[in-house]
């Protein structure tokens, strides 16, 4: 075992704790296996997890969830709240892809309805929606549009006619974060995102095919609308180079402020702001209209993956019955209420490679929803397929509602290129039953299954320490990536 996991103690067979040490303020807790921890190997974001819970304000623990992995400051899988009066916001706690998330699409479709048609449908995917790095929509917005698209998220895409009024009720936020300020962005980010909208991306951005496999909890999958062998779309993506440029661009005005704090930070990455000062609002106005430009993106790609099935399968659209079951944020600050100590407060929680898992009867949820919890989208790499959990209350009380959000990474892209060198990824992947498209070899390449840990292991570890549960397991059939 590696330097840094010989200062782990184990709590149970789902939680680990990081000891205060130094100036820590409060302990961390890792939620893993004994293997993956195991697996870890020279990966030191349990150093990053002790390193976050130096940062004032922190309340309770400094967490990561099992698909945890090195990060830019804050590990990829980390969860931290912070106070409003002496907490601080950090744009490395929240990551370059603001907003990127998951939306799920269900469908009226049975695995017999698509099986011969997988091959048609993934090309005219890939065809009909822009994806790779730099890539360019349809739209070329107008200052004046672009600043509503911060501003309303979703709901400007859904008012110039990319899908319905229902579609935001079972989005997060209904697809728009509040407190956007567009005056807070960069000229640069206004253009970095002028001609992105509408795009997938790289990376492990993806639009996937996929058919329930199995059911675990009856009545949430009924609740949710999923039955076995249903057809159903999973899009990932997020909020494109405007994003990034908005991370870029605080990152770099904190790290030149860093001598302000009145604070020694352990990692420059780290580099924050007092919510309560105007750097600090200014952030959270800026990173809200990331947010918003990844809800409308995705609703976006939702609309044109919709009008696809219809003109390859050939269905009117109440035939093909597809609609959101939801959309869900990964990469993202949020203020929300709860119970520290006996007494209700507003905290900044910062999610980086987590995803928010809400329990039943919350009132922020679609009322459908209720009283299962909410939905909670896992996906694994491009060979696996996904998740669907749903949210509890013993997360609302333990992480601030929230637990994992894919697989983590266990091979670097350099590692994965290397590993994956001569040979045939989209053969490997047609061997296994799925068909699969990118706009260039290397991305095929940074992406190779092994690339990722365990998907069944990782859900495992959130399913039984509680802090979400089984619903539905989908398997891939198709995928297009950037």
């Amino acid at each position: 075992m590696s330097e840094q996991m010989t200062g782990l103690k184990k709590i149970d067979d789902c939680r680990w704790m990081v000891s205060m040490t130094g100036g820590m303020r409060v302990p961390g807790i890792i939620y893993s296996s004994e293997r993956l921890i195991k697996e870890m190997g020279a990966d030191e974001s349990p150093k990053q997890v002790a390193n976050v819970a130096h940062l004032p304000g922190i309340v309770k623990f400094s967490l990561a969830m099992p698909d945890m992995h090195w990060g830019y400051g804050f590990p990829i899988g980390g969860v931290a709240a912070f106070g409003l009066t002496e907490g601080i916001i950090s744009p490395g706690g929240v990551g370059y892809d603001i907003n990127c998330g998951c939306r799920l699409v269900t469908t009226r479709l049975a695995l017999e309805d698509v099986r011969d048609r997988v091959q048609d449908l993934v090309r005219a995917l890939f065809q009909n929606i822009p994806a790779g790095v730099g890539s360019k929509g349809v739209l070329k917005l107008a200052a004046r549009d672009q600043k509503k698209v911060l501003i309303d998220g979703a709901k400007w895409a859904v008012d110039q006619g990319y899908g319905t009024q229902e579609d935001l009720e079972t989005t997060e936020d209904r697809g728009a974060m509040k407190g956007a300020d567009p005056e807070k962005i960069s000229a640069r980010a206004l253009e970095r995102g002028r001609e992105q909208l509408g795009t997938l991306g790289s990376g492990n951005h993806f639009l996937e095919i996929e058919v329930v496999e199995e059911i675990f909890d009856a009545d949430a999958a009924a609740a949710f609308g999923l039955e076995r062998d249903q057809v159903a779309v999973l899009i990932h993506s997020g909020s494109r180079g405007l994003g990034y440029q908005v991370c870029d661009d605080y990152l770099a005005l904190m790290v030149k402020h860093i001598g302000e704090l009145g604070f020694p930070l352990p990692d420059r990455q780290l580099a924050c702001a007092y919510l309560s000062s105007p750097r600090g609002k200014d952030y959270l106005a800026a990173m809200a209209c990331a947010a918003n430009y990844a809800w409308a993106n995705r609703q976006m790609l939702m609309h044109w993956t919709r009008e696809t099935f219809e003109k390859v399968l050939r269905k009117p659209p109440r035939e093909l019955g597809m609609k959101l079951l939801y959309d869900v944020c990964h990469n993202i600050a949020k203020l929300e209420q709860f119970v520290v100590d006996g007494k209700e407060e507003t905290l900044c929680v910062h999610r980086k490679g987590a995803t928010r898992a809400f329990p039943p009867g919350h009132p922020a949820l679609p009322g459908q929803y209720r009283k299962v919890g909410q939905p909670v989208l896992i996906p694994g790499d491009m060979g696996t397929g996904s998740y669907v959990l749903a949210g509890t209350e013993r997360a609302f009380t333990e992480t601030f509602g929230s637990t994992c959000h894919g697989a983590g990474r266990v091979m670097s892209r350099t590692q994965a290129m290397k590993a994956s060198k001569g040979r045939a990824i989209t053969r490997e992947m047609a061997e296994r039953g799925i068909v699969i498209m990118a706009s260039g070899k290397g991305t095929l390449s940074e992406e190779i299954p092994e690339a990722y840990k365990n998907l069944d292991e990782v859900v495992d570890v959130v399913h039984r320490a509680g802090i979400s549960r089984k619903v539905a397991k989908l398997r891939a059939l198709g995928c297009i990536k950037g």
